[in-house]
């Protein structure tokens, strides 16, 4: 009789081992997948502000094309228009006006791009938090089975650890 309950009690501890080795790895899961997220959202903010950038750009191109455009308006309207001086002016200003039509478009396709990347870098650190409080929870459903050596709490936190890992590897398929 005491052989049986020795190897019931072996057999009890080999089992723990095997659910405190799974937390260890489910905590390890966490420190990654938290460790990804938060670059991530760093990504994100250094992405938004470079876009805040490229459309401060943007603004002040536009100001600058507003108030040559005005100056042309100005100097057209001059009695003195037909100089020599004024026309050569009036020729540059419109050639300005003409290539900052252009620039401006492209400086808000560049910003309207980079708007789109901190989109992504956000939902992809979305998914990666949400994969990180899964494994959160997982690790603290395992760990409730050391207590109560019921592997009803074992089995939960894997299958929520293992849902955890899906939603954070779905990141990497955001595109």
């Amino acid at each position: 009789m005491d052989e049986f309950s020795k190897q019931m009690r072996e057999a009890g501890e080999s089992g723990m081992r095997r659910v405190s080795l799974a937390i260890s790895v489910l905590a390890v899961l966490v420190a990654m997948v938290t460790v990804l997220g938060h670059r991530t959202h760093t990504e994100a903010v250094l992405m938004q502000t470079r876009a805040a950038d490229q459309w401060n750009l943007y603004q002040a191109k536009k100001i600058r094309q507003g108030q040559v455009s005005t100056a042309v308006d100005f100097l057209s309207l001059q009695p003195t228009a037909k100089d020599a001086a004024v026309q050569s002016k009036l020729a540059e200003y419109k050639a300005h006006l003409k290539k900052w039509n252009q620039d401006l478009a492209d400086e808000q396709q560049k910003a309207e791009e980079l708007e789109h990347e901190v989109n992504l870098a956000e939902r992809r650190a979305n998914r990666y938090d949400l994969g990180e409080a899964l494994l959160e929870i997982a690790v603290v459903l395992s760990s409730i089975t050391l207590l109560t050596r019921q592997q009803v709490y074992f089995m939960l936190g894997l299958a929520l650890g293992a849902v955890g890992i899906a939603g954070a590897a779905s990141a990497l398929l955001v595109r």
